[in-house]
């Protein structure tokens, strides 16, 4: 597929420095420039920014590329609910294209219409959705629908029209910043300097470096499409197996299936991909192991092979006394 190629292509350009890197330097330093000038533009009060009574957690990162977010956003969901909170949810709702917007999002959901992550959010949490390209709308909608007291917004660190009373900005510990560089140079959306304004910064993987917290996701069952029936991921080394991902570093979970003791063929698709049933059709009846974020888009047409594999983040104690304070200081200003 080009747009797998292509993403390949990329990331061998962005995780090193090299010639090719470096032809395209100038482009990147005027996407920083235009990025510094965009959110000083907000700061300044030149753009608008809408700004709501009840706390609002954004959740982001400066790369492109799956950094860990959404496993997080489903983490903090349900650690508020335990707190006494009423959270909802809000996101773009990317690989959806709905006729308007905000989409309220529920079981009933299309992913077509508010996008996979939306679908997971809401099957993991529980907590009510929605999902629009302007954030501010997806708030007002579940201000107006649910009676909620705090809002998360899955990504959107540089949609800078949404006011929040906290950022999270979640880092790959595997990739980092590759070569350190801004759009179409390197893999960053804003300059590592924005990670100084952050409230909280948190390390998917790898190793934590000062005042950063680590999370590590973790998952040892898989679940079958069709029936929900659950097995160990153990029960998979015994014969081949496929593994697919979607999602923005598809490495990542093959590596989780390798350190269980899995030998999958992997299947690297672009992240968000729509998937059609020839699209898994490898030619024999081996299992297929996919995220949770690809099977919610697969249960329409799901068949005895399919499983997903769902993961949990796991946060230290310390990560979640801090989000607790800081919620209660900035909010009670």
């Amino acid at each position: 597929m080009i747009k797998t190629r292509l993403s390949r292509l990329a990331a061998r350009i962005w995780y090193r420095k090299n010639g090719a890197g470096l032809l395209l330097w100038p482009f990147g330093k005027l996407f920083e420039g235009i990025a510094r000038l965009r959110r000083a533009c907000y700061r300044c009060g030149w753009l608008k920014t809408t700004v709501f009574q009840v706390p609002v957690i954004v959740v982001g990162n400066i790369t492109v590329g799956g950094a860990g977010k959404t496993p997080l956003v489903i983490w903090l969901a349900r650690f508020l609910k335990e707190k006494g909170y009423r959270p909802g949810i809000v996101s773009r709702g990317y690989g959806g294209r709905a006729a308007m917007y905000p989409q309220w999002v529920d079981a009933g959901s299309q992913a077509g219409e508010v996008g996979d992550e939306a679908l997971l959010i809401v099957a993991r949490t529980g907590c009510p959705m929605a999902v629009s390209p302007v954030r501010a709308e997806a708030c007002r909608l579940l201000l107006d629908r649910a009676d909620c007291n705090v809002l998360l917004s899955d990504d959107g660190l540089q949609h800078y029209a949404l006011g929040r009373t906290l950022e999270i900005a979640v880092i790959d510990g595997e990739r980092r910043f590759g070569n350190g560089w801004c759009l179409p140079t390197g893999p960053l959306r804003e300059p590592q300097a924005r990670l100084k304004d952050v409230d909280l910064i948190v390390v998917n993987g790898g190793l934590a470096r000062s005042n950063e917290f680590s999370m590590q996701l973790a998952g040892a069952e898989a679940v079958h499409l069709q029936t929900g029936m659950r097995k160990p991921l153990a029960a998979f080394k015994a014969a081949p197996c496929h593994a697919v991902a979607g999602i923005g570093h598809p490495e990542r979970f093959f590596r989780h299936l390798e350190m269980a003791g899995l030998g999958c063929i992997p299947h690297d698709f672009p992240d968000h991909f729509a998937f059609r049933p020839e699209d898994l059709d490898f030619g024999d009846a081996f299992p297929v192991l996919m995220t949770e974020k690809d099977a919610v888009k697969c249960r329409a047409f799901a068949d005895e092979r399919l499983w997903a594999v769902p993961v949990e983040a796991n946060m230290d104690s310390v990560f979640a006394t801090r989000l607790i304070e800081l919620l209660s200081e900035k909010h009670d200003r």
